[in-house]
């Protein structure tokens, strides 16, 4: 089974304190939000944060689906109160439409 690679941008609130406490959170993910992490298909989800922007790289499976990932997530009640709180931290990029998040980025260039 082939692995599909994702790498996504988001910034957090230009706040020193919440930058701390946002990095607090993620040193100890909820379980349930691990769980639904792997369950839709996730095999690895790293995220990685300079000033306070963040770029999240996910690999899954092929399978993986961010439709499928949302559609679990909008029943998942644990998921919902997760991202809710991590909005407190966390803003749009400039150019995000009225109420996204994470953005996919584009690939522009690959080692040959």
């Amino acid at each position: 089974m082939s692995t599909q690679k994702y790498c996504l941008a988001l910034d957090l609130k230009d706040d020193a304190k919440l930058i701390a406490e946002y990095k607090a959170y993620h040193q100890n993910v909820w379980p349930p939000i691990i769980k639904s992490i792997k369950d839709a298909g996730i095999e690895v989800l790293d995220i990685y944060c300079i000033g306070n922007r963040m770029f999240m790289i996910i690999e899954a499976g092929a399978d993986f689906s961010f439709e499928k990932k949302s559609a679990m997530d909008a029943s998942n009640t644990v998921v919902q109160q997760w991202e809710e709180l991590m909005w407190k931290f966390q803003q749009a990029l400039p150019w995000a439409a009225p109420g996204q998040k994470w953005m996919l980025m584009e690939k522009i260039f690959q080692l040959p």
